[in-house]
């Protein structure tokens, strides 16, 4: 499993929870599933999904996210995210977050996921 492109907005002060984004790709021949996250920037990690009720959408949690064998999942803004819970102290623009993802297979992989800016749609550029 590989991941690429992790990253999360910035916050405002006093907002107890941020989204975090990322590209999963399993080069692996059997599927894999993320169970989880942790990190020491918030007290829990969530797995959410936005799903559409009529014309409302709402977050709903969810146990984990499938990765297709020899395929990819992302989770990006109004999909898919990590919902960090309890966030210790704001997210600052171009730091970077450190948090441990949890795949059924491939076991823990240690993730750094770039702060951008407040309000961002995409990830940020890679600063060289």
């Amino acid at each position: 499993v590989e991941v690429d492109k992790a990253w999360a907005r910035a916050t405002a002060p006093g907002t107890p929870v941020a989204g975090g984004y990322m590209m999963i790709r399993n080069k692996g021949a059997a599927p894999d599933r993320l169970m989880g996250a942790s990190s020491t920037a918030a007290a829990k990690i969530e797995l959410h999904v936005h799903i559409k009720e009529g014309e409302v959408v709402r977050m709903r949690p969810v146990a984990a996210y499938d990765i297709p064998a020899n395929g990819s999942f992302e989770l990006k803004p109004g999909g898919a995210h990590l919902m960090f819970v309890q966030i210790v102290r704001p997210f600052k623009e171009g730091e970077k977050i450190p948090v441990r993802l949890k795949f059924e297979k491939a076991g823990e992989v240690s993730v750094e996921f770039m702060v951008g800016r407040l309000g961002d749609t995409a990830p940020p550029a890679h600063k060289h």
